[in-house]
């Protein structure tokens, strides 16, 4: 999968994209992931990126020019048409696991980050851009929900992760919150481990999980869980 993310703010993405899970995709080739800072597509010489909102009112928005410079530079070396244009906003449709498999499918994703009051809606004028909202909260970089969002896809692309069967069965898979994991020791201060993961009875052991799973799901999340009812009925 190839991943292109133009930012204002590189600085934020550098060190993220260069650790754990998505650093083992890089390394394997299995993800390339290109930063393009937004100010290389400016045309003055302050590398001005925002403005003033027309209609008056508080906050700056990133201008319309670099953005579709920045773009247009990125499908000179690849498709438009094989690529999907994101944009993480709290006005998208809300991210979850259903949507990273869908996009882990993709060949080609583009981040547009926004910033600031927000971008310039007439960028929706000249490509197809899907917006997308990871929760109903405003972050002061699109950067950081870029990053979420690639974390959550690129862990999910073959090879990536040694036991792909751990990232498929992981919380919201099926409409459920994971159970919880218990490691060595056995005993810590008096604490146990519960007894029926020591039995090596694998059966016993997924249905105790799959109560679980139901369990909490139902307490903590009512929301998925009646989605998950939904689902097996």
């Amino acid at each position: 999968m190839r991943i292109d993310i133009i930012t204002g703010f590189p600085g934020i993405l550098e060190a993220p994209l260069n650790e754990s899970i998505i650093k083992i995709g890089r390394k394997k080739k299995i993800a390339e992931i290109n930063l393009h800072d937004l100010r290389d597509y400016t045309d003055d010489r302050h590398r001005t990126i925002d403005d003033y909102p027309y209609g008056g009112g508080p906050g700056m928005v990133l201008k319309v020019e670099p953005l579709v410079r920045a773009l247009r530079e990125v499908f000179k070396e690849a498709p438009e048409k094989e690529a999907r244009i994101l944009l993480p906003s709290p006005r998208g449709q809300r991210f979850n696991h259903k949507a990273a498999v869908g996009l882990s499918l993709e060949k080609h994703l583009v981040f547009l980050c926004g910033h600031y009051k927000g971008i310039d809606q007439r960028i929706h004028e000249f490509f197809n851009i899907d917006e997308i909202s990871i929760g109903d909260y405003v972050l002061s970089s699109g950067e950081i929900a870029t990053l979420a969002i690639v974390d959550s896809v690129v862990r999910l692309l073959p090879g990536v992760i040694k036991d792909i069967e751990s990232a498929w069965s992981d919380s919201f898979s099926e409409e459920l919150l994971d159970a919880p994991y218990y490691t060595r020791p056995e005993i810590y201060e008096g604490k146990r481990v519960p007894k029926i993961l020591l039995s090596g009875n694998h059966a016993d052991i997924g249905k105790w999980r799959q109560e679980v799973r139901e369990r909490d799901t139902r307490e903590r999340r009512p929301d998925l869980y009646e989605n998950y009812q939904k689902s097996i009925k």
